[in-house]
Parts: C-alpha cells; sequence; structure tokens
C-alpha cells in the first residue's frame, strides 16, 4: 500500500515537472501612432474594455501587484471564458503581466504580457503574448495558433484604431 502511494507520488510529481516544461507562446505586435501614455491610459481603463475591446471584453479589479482580476475573453467562434489571474507586475506606460492558472498545478497555466515599446514621439510598439505551461498545452496547442492569435491580432488592432483616433480628436 506505501509502495503504491509512493508510485503514484512519483507520477504525479513526473507529470507535473514535465508539464512545466512544455510551453507555447502566442505572440503578436503592432505599431501604434500615439504617446505611450495614451495606449497606456486606454489598456489599464478596464471599465471601458466592453467598448472598444473585442477580446478581452471585460476586466475589473485593481490594477496593482499581487492583486487578482476578473478578466472575460471570447475568442472569435468560440464560447467566451472568465478567469481570475493575478497581476505579477505592473510598469506604468510599459508593462502589464498577470498568470492564470487552472487549480490543479500543472495542467495549465497562462501568463499575459502586455508591452508598450516607445519608438519615438507618439509612437510606439505594442507588444501582446502570453506563454501557455502545463499538461493541456499538448491538447489546446492548435487553438493557440488559430483562435488566440486571432483574438490578440483583433484586440491590437482595436487599441491601435481607438489610440490613433484619440491623437486626431484632441
Amino acid at each position: 500500500m506505501i509502495a503504491a502511494g509512493v508510485v503514484a507520488t512519483a507520477i504525479v510529481a513526473g507529470v507535473i515537472g514535465w508539464s512545466k516544461r512544455k510551453s507555447k507562446e502566442v505572440r503578436t505586435e503592432i505599431d501604434i501612432r500615439a504617446s505611450d501614455e495614451r495606449v497606456w491610459q486606454i489598456l489599464t481603463d478596464f471599465p471601458n474594455f466592453v467598448n472598444w475591446n473585442p477580446f478581452i471584453t471585460k476586466i475589473s479589479g485593481d490594477l496593482k501587484k499581487h492583486a487578482r482580476l476578473k478578466v472575460r475573453i471570447q475568442p472569435q467562434g468560440e464560447r467566451g471564458m472568465t478567469f481570475r489571474p493575478i497581476i505579477l507586475d505592473v510598469e506604468p506606460k510599459r508593462e502589464l503581466h498577470w498568470i492564470g492558472r487552472l487549480a490543479v498545478p500543472g495542467l495549465f497555466s497562462g501568463e499575459h504580457i502586455f508591452t508598450i515599446e516607445p519608438l519615438g514621439k507618439d509612437h510606439v510598439r505594442f507588444i501582446h503574448r502570453e506563454i501557455f505551461t502545463g499538461l493541456f498545452v499538448l491538447i489546446y496547442a492548435r487553438n493557440f495558433d488559430t483562435n488566440i492569435r486571432q483574438g490578440f491580432e483583433d484586440m491590437n488592432q482595436a487599441l491601435k484604431a481607438k489610440a490613433e483616433q484619440s491623437i486626431s480628436i484632441s
């Protein structure tokens, strides 16, 4: 009986260790003719996501390190999903980084990172990426390259349109 418990524990530990090494990154970027301040303001105005963002349709929570958010995503052609990630880093006008996980360690987690790189006066590059790890990465890898990537691209285009529209109106 004890031997079976030891074997089961070793198998679970092995699966968790293996799954942490399996990862898939989805990375997109877009150049935006707007200031880093303007892009950051739009990106962190969570209550207004519903008005412009076709992929991340809702975020609530405090914009501070270690805070838990409530995030609703709506990949094109898919059912929406709500999850509760924890903010790992907030660097105003530069980066917002959170991680979401399933309850069971090693099954699935996603680190979502938004980065704003200044390219010049009123010109930035918005880098939108997520690093998925865990056992479920093998099952859902194709979905990452289609629906998730498309959702990122749709959000990037909407962010660009909103930020650049704001510049021309002001």
